[in-house]
C-alpha cells in the first residue's frame, strides 16, 4: 500500500498551491484527480497581480506556449442597458486559460500526480485514511470544487438549500471570419448584470479565444437566460452569430454562506470550492482558492503531525479573519420590489465612478485588499 504525508482530493488551484507549499515544507504529497489534465474548467478566467504575487508566478516563464493576456480596461453595465467603459491605463489583470493555468500550477507543485482517477472509497482506520484501497494518509485534503466527495463526508448537503450559484460559459478559439465579427477587445473583458441582479454575464477575449458566461444564483432556467444573453450580445454585434451552442455549466457557493460548510475535522480539512469561499459580488473563486491552500499549509505545518480535529480548528479561524465571517447576513432591503432594484442598479452602474471604485476596485479587482504572501 502506497503512503504519503497528505493525500489531495482535487488539482484545481487550491489544490495545485497548497501541494506546491508542503511540498516545499518537504512533505510527501499527493495529489488525485478524476480528470486528466489539461483538462478544460468553466470560468471567465482572469488572475489579478495579487495572485501572481501570491503564487510567485514568473510571467515571462508562464507566457511560454500559453494564453497571458493583459487587462487594461473594463466595460461594463446592465443586460440591455447602457455600457460604462473604465481605463485604466495599466495592467490590472491578467486573462488565462484554465486548461493551462491549472496544468502549469499542477506540474510545478512538486506533487505526486495521481490523475485519472476518482475518489472511490474512504475508510478510517487507526487514525488514517485509506483511499481507493492502496492510498494511505493521516490527512485528507478535499480540493475537489463545489461538489468534492471529501465536502460530502463533511457533512456538505449539496442542493438548493445551500444557495448555490449556477454558471454556463464557452470557451473556443476563433476562426478568422469568427475574428472580424467580433468586436470585444482582448484588453477589455465585458461585464453585464442580469436584470434581476441575482447575476452577471461576460465575455471576455484572449487573443484567439472567445469566453462567454453567464452565472447567477439558483432560480429560473439558466438556459434560457444564457440563450438571452448571448442573443443580446449578437444584436450588439460583439459576437459572431455562429458561435458553438454547446455551454458547459458548473456550480459554486458565495462567501459567506447560508449554513456554511464545515471545513475541519479529525485527519480532514477544506479548501477553495469545497469550502465555499468565491467571492460574493464577482464569483471569482481562484484568489480565495489559492489563498486557503496558503492558509491551510501553515496550520497544517503548526499542526506538526498532530491532524486531531481541535489541531486543524485554526485554520476555520484564519479563513474568517482573512475573508470576513463565515455566516451570511440576511439580504439587504428583501422588501424592495424588483423595479425599484432594477432602478437604482442601473444609475450606480451608469455611474463611472461607482463603477470603477465599488464594482471594478472592490468587488472584481479587490485592489484594496493586499496580497496573502506565502509562509
Amino acid at each position: 500500500m502506497e503512503r504519503c504525508d497528505v493525500l489531495i482530493v482535487g488539482g484545481g488551484p487550491a489544490g495545485s498551491s497548497l501541494a506546491w507549499r508542503l511540498a516545499a515544507q518537504g512533505r510527501e504529497v499527493v495529489v488525485l484527480d478524476k480528470k486528466h489534465f489539461p483538462r478544460d474548467k468553466v470560468c471567465a478566467g482572469w488572475i489579478t497581480p495579487a495572485v501572481v504575487e501570491t503564487l510567485q508566478l514568473d510571467l515571462d516563464d508562464y507566457a511560454c506556449g500559453r494564453t497571458l493576456q493583459p487587462i487594461h480596461r473594463f466595460r461594463t453595465g446592465l443586460i440591455g442597458g447602457d455600457e460604462v467603459l473604465t481605463d485604466y491605463g495599466t495592467t490590472v489583470s491578467y486573462g488565462i486559460r484554465r486548461r493551462e493555468f491549472d496544468d502549469y500550477l499542477l506540474r510545478r507543485s512538486g506533487a505526486r500526480l495521481v490523475l485519472g482517477e476518482g475518489l472511490d472509497s474512504v475508510e478510517r482506520e487507526g487514525g488514517e485514511w485509506i483511499v481507493n484501497g492502496r492510498l494511505r494518509t493521516p490527512l485528507l485534503i478535499g480540493a475537489g470544487g463545489h461538489y468534492c466527495p471529501v465536502a460530502r463526508r463533511l457533512g456538505a448537503a449539496l442542493g438548493p438549500e445551500e444557495g448555490p450559484v449556477t454558471a454556463q460559459e464557452v470557451e473556443f478559439e476563433l476562426s478568422p471570419p469568427q475574428a472580424a465579427a467580433c468586436t470585444v477587445a482582448p484588453d477589455t473583458p465585458e461585464l453585464f448584470f442580469t436584470p434581476e441582479l441575482d447575476g452577471y454575464g461576460w465575455v471576455f477575449r484572449k487573443g484567439g479565444v472567445l469566453n462567454i458566461g453567464l452565472g447567477r444564483e439558483v432560480g429560473g432556467k439558466l438556459g434560457d437566460s444564457v440563450a438571452a444573453f448571448t442573443e443580446w450580445l449578437k444584436a450588439r454585434g460583439k459576437i459572431p452569430a455562429d458561435i458553438p451552442q454547446r455551454f458547459h455549466g458548473h456550480a459554486y457557493l458565495f462567501y459567506p454562506q447560508r449554513r456554511p460548510r464545515r471545513v475541519v475535522d479529525d485527519g480532514v480539512l477544506l479548501i477553495g470550492d469545497a469550502a465555499g469561499l468565491a467571492y460574493p459580488q464577482s464569483g471569482e473563486g481562484i484568489r480565495p482558492a489559492v489563498e486557503s491552500a496558503l492558509l491551510a499549509a501553515e496550520v497544517i505545518a503548526a499542526a506538526d503531525g498532530d491532524y486531531r480535529a481541535e489541531c486543524l480548528a485554526p485554520y476555520a479561524e484564519r479563513l474568517s479573519a482573512r475573508f470576513g465571517p463565515r455566516q451570511a447576513a440576511p439580504a439587504a432591503l428583501p422588501w424592495l420590489p424588483a423595479a425599484m432594484k432594477r432602478f437604482f442598479a442601473g444609475r450606480l452602474l451608469g455611474s463611472p465612478l461607482f463603477t470603477r471604485h465599488v464594482v471594478l476596485d472592490r468587488w472584481f479587482l479587490h485592489r484594496t485588499q493586499p496580497a496573502l504572501r506565502a509562509g
